[in-house]
């Protein structure tokens, strides 16, 4: 999935969910994590929605989709897969932000 664009605004009325369509125009959900600041870029940790973590397995295993932020040309917002070393760096944000909710409980 490279560039995807948000088909409608974060309601809050459905679980922060968020529908994004793919490159082959097919309509996916994803529930939103978290948002993240990182070198003057903002990044979105997104999971597939209805995707249950294994309750036997690490929480490691759940599929996290980090999307940053752009504007088209229209001024719309449109969610771009960051390259590998940004992805990366935001992801390890990512986690830290999750350690330090977990110490807080």
């Amino acid at each position: 999935m490279a560039d995807m664009k948000d088909m409608r605004p974060d309601s809050g009325d459905q679980e922060d969910l968020i529908e994004l369509i793919d490159e082959e125009g097919e309509s996916v959900l994803f529930e939103h994590l978290a948002t993240l600041e990182h070198q003057g870029g903002t990044f979105l940790a997104l999971t597939p929605a209805g995707e249950e973590a294994d309750p036997e397995s690490d929480e490691d295993d759940m599929e996290i989709l980090i999307m940053q932020i752009q504007q088209d040309e229209q001024g719309q917002d449109i969610y771009v897969r960051p390259d590998e070393q940004l992805e990366e760096a935001v992801f390890e944000k990512f986690l830290k932000l999750i350690d330090e909710m977990e110490e807080e409980d």
